[in-house]
C-alpha cells in the first residue's frame, strides 16, 4: 500500500514495485549488512563459530554495492519509461493481494500515532544490543561452569545465536512497554507474532533435516566431492558456487544455507583453516552468495511478492532478476576478490 501511493505520485510504472521491495528486503539488507538479524546472516554461526558481524568491512562493500547498482538500474528504468510516456497505468485489481488483511491486522492497534523516534528504537536496538553481547558482555563471561554442565555444548557456536535471541527478544519487550496504554488487544498481537514466527522456525528445521537425509545418500558423496575439488586452491569459490545453486534448486536462500551447510560445513571450516582463510569471510560470502539464485521464477518469495502486488512474471519479473540475482552475484565476485586478495576485514 505505502509502494503504490508513492509510485502513483511520482507516476512510475507499478511494475516496478516489486523489484523495488525485492532490492530492500532480498538484497543488502538480509545477506550483507553486518549485524542484521535476517536468518540467512544466522544460520552460519554454529558452523564457523561466528557472529552477525562476520567480515563488516566486506559486508558493507558488498550491500554498497548491491544498494547502488540496484538503485541505479531502477532509476533507469524509471527514465526510460518516463521517456516513452509510460506512467503508473490503470489497475482496477489493487485491493486484491493482501492490502485488506493488512488493513485488518492494523485494527489490532489503537489510533494513536506513533512517533517516529520511538518506532525506531526497538529496530535500533535490535543491532545495538546485538553488537554488545557479542563484543562486550559474552567475551568477559565465563563459562567454564555451563560447560562442565552441558559438555556437548558448543558454546563458541551459540554465542552468535544468544546475542540475537536475547536482542530480539529485549526489543519487543521494550515496544510493548512504550505503547503500554495504546493496545487495543496486546494478547492478540502476542500470539500472531508468536504464530508467524513458527513458519520460518518449521522451514528452517525442515530443511536442515532434509540436508541430513541428502547426506547420508551414498551418491551424495560422489556430488560432496565434485563442489569441493571444483577450485582446491580457494574455497571461497566453491563454497559460493555451492550456497547460490542449492539456494535456486530449494527457491529459498535459507533453506540452500541450511542443506549446503549441514552438508558440507564442516569440510568448508576445515578447508579454511587449512587455506589460512577467516571462517568469518567463509560466513559472509556463505551467506551472500545463498541471496544470488534464490529468487529464480519459482521462488516462494518472487511468487508470494507479485501476487501481493497484483503482477506477473511477464511485468515484473526481469527487474526482479536484475536487482536480487545479477547484481547480488557480481557483489558475491567482489567480496571473494577482495577477501582472496586481503583477507577478512
Amino acid at each position: 500500500p505505502i509502494a503504490k501511493d508513492l509510485f502513483k505520485a511520482a507516476d512510475i510504472p507499478k511494475r516496478l514495485i516489486p523489484a523495488a521491495i525485492a532490492l530492500g528486503s532480498f538484497t543488502f539488507t538480509m545477506t550483507a549488512l553486518p549485524g542484521t538479524p535476517a536468518i540467512q546472516n544466522a544460520i552460519p554461526i554454529p558452523y564457523y563459530n561466528t557472529n552477525v558481524f562476520a567480515a563488516p568491512i566486506l559486508g558493507i562493500i558488498g550491500g554498497t554495492i548491491m544498494f547502488i547498482c540496484g538503485w541505479l538500474w531502477l532509476q533507469s528504468r524509471a527514465r526510460k519509461a518516463n521517456a516513452a510516456g509510460e506512467g503508473y497505468g490503470q489497475h482496477d485489481d489493487e485491493d486484491i493481494g493482501g492490502v485488506g488483511a493488512v488493513k485488518k491486522e492494523n485494527d489490532t492497534l489503537s489510533t494513536h500515532h506513533t512517533s517516529f523516534t520511538i518506532a525506531m528504537i526497538p529496530l535500533i536496538l535490535v543491532i545495538g544490543l546485538n553488537a554488545i553481547l557479542t563484543y562486550a558482555v559474552f567475551p568477559s563471561m565465563d563459562f567454564s561452569s555451563l560447560q562442565t554442565q552441558f559438555p556437548d555444548l558448543n558454546i563458541a557456536g551459540s554465542l552468535g545465536l544468544w546475542s540475537i535471541i536475547i536482542s530480539l527478544v529485549l526489543a519487543c519487550v521494550v515496544l510493548i512497554v512504550l505503547r503500554i496504554g495504546h493496545w487495543n488487544n496486546l494478547q492478540k498481537t502476542i500470539n500472531r507474532g508468536t504464530y508467524d514466527s513458527m513458519l520460518p522456525i518449521f522451514n528452517t528445521a525442515s530443511e536442515v533435516g532434509y540436508g541430513a537425509v541428502i547426506a547420508s545418500l551414498a551418491g551424495f558423496l560422489i556430488i560432496r566431492d565434485s563442489i569441493l575439488n571444483l577450485t582446491p586452491g580457494n574455497p571461497l569459490i566453491s563454497e559460493a558456487v555451492a550456497m547460490t545453486t542449492l539456494a535456486g534448486i530449494t527457491g529459498s536462500s535459507s533453506g540452500g544455507l541450511s542443506i549446503a551447510l549441514s552438508t558440507l560445513g564442516e569440510d568448508y571450516l576445515r578447508m579454511a583453516v587449512a587455506a589460512g582463510i577467516d571462517p568469518e569471510l567463509m560466513h559472509r560470502v556463505a551467506v551472500m552468495a545463498a541471496g544470488g539464485l534464490d529468487t529464480l521464477p519459482h521462488s516462494g518469495a518472487v511468487i508470494t511478492l507479485l501476487a501481493i502486488c497484483g503482477l506477473t512474471h511477464k511485468q515484473s519479473y526481469l527487474n526482479v532478476a536484475m536487482v536480487t540475482i545479477v547484481i547480488p552475484l557480481v557483489a558475491v565476485v567482489a567480496v571473494i576478490t577482495l577477501g582472496t586478495m586481503f583477507g577478512s576485514f
